[in-house]
């Protein structure tokens, strides 16, 4: 069945909506894919807060104008899905390169990440960055560790002079007064 032209228009104007708050785009092609396998798809990308859709290379490309994805949908060519999310970049491109190394149908067309326009090998490069959650996790650490260590040494000094006095007492090295 075909799409109407209001539908086509409808669709544009929705995907153009959501694409003006993202900043973070990844468009991909495969060949072959199943239900089962899409549906797999879209559940990894949910769990990271992205969208993921399937469009036509002319409605996407319409839909990007004036966005700061626009880079990344021009002059699009053969079958196009894009995932997008305001959120964290780095988990969109984990998941969609985790898809991609198990299932070869799939791959990467190009990307956007806070605006710039990214190739397939700074995609991949994504995939193996630390999330937000790890870093954040990992600067905490640092800047709690002197205070940690400080800590430590402030109560060996009071342990220190409690088990000296006690080996004291144990020795009877005290007099009784």
């Amino acid at each position: 069945m075909a799409v109407t032209r209001a539908k086509k228009v409808e669709q544009t104007e929705k995907l153009a909506s959501e694409l003006k708050n993202v900043s973070n785009v990844i468009v991909a092609t495969y060949s072959k894919l199943t239900v089962a396998k899409d549906f797999e798809l879209r559940k990894a990308l949910r769990a990271t807060g992205a969208k993921y859709r399937v469009v036509k290379n002319t409605l996407a490309e319409k839909a990007g104008k004036g966005t700061k994805v626009e880079g990344a949908l021009k002059d699009l060519a053969g079958v196009t899905s894009i995932a997008y999310t305001e959120g964290d970049p780095v988990a969109l491109a984990k998941a969609l390169a985790k898809y991609a190394k198990d299932n070869p149908e799939f791959s990467f067309k190009a990307g956007v990440v806070e605006g710039r326009v990214i190739t397939i090998k700074e995609i991949e490069a994504l995939a193996t960055m630390p999330s937000k959650e790890e870093l954040y996790s990992k600067l905490l650490f640092l800047l709690n560790s002197p205070a940690q260590r400080l800590a430590t040494v402030i109560n060996a000094t009071g342990r220190d002079l409690a088990v000296v006095v006690g080996q004291g007492v144990e020795q009877k090295k005290f007099k009784e007064a």
